[in-house]
């Protein structure tokens, strides 16, 4: 294989390497419609799926809804959604955390 083509075939694999997503992309933008006392576990699975983890926090049920993509080369994607639950499956607090751009 000639010097140029082989360094072609390197730097492409290099650069694939240098990719990957974790978590299942979601819209950000639904987590307006939770809502605070009032949202349920049921509503929260219809408008976000079910979650990427399940934990529990201060003795309260947390579940985490993440997407991160990964690229060697162009912008990085982190979204992160915690919800956690009172002991009736309301919601209790909501924190939405994106960031997108370099990294």
């Amino acid at each position: 294989m000639k010097p140029l083509i082989l360094c072609g075939v390197l730097l492409t694999g290099l650069l694939l390497a240098g990719c990957g997503t974790t978590g299942k992309n979601f819209d950000e933008s639904v987590v307006d419609n939770i809502v605070t006392g009032s949202t349920t576990r049921t509503d929260v699975l219809v408008m976000l799926g079910k979650p990427f983890k399940k934990g529990i926090q201060n003795d309260k049920e947390v579940w985490i809804y993440e997407y991160n993509q990964y690229r060697a080369v162009g912008e990085e994607t982190s979204k992160d959604i915690f919800i956690t639950f009172n002991e009736d499956g309301i919601v209790e607090s909501r924190q939405l955390m994106v960031n997108k751009g370099p990294q």
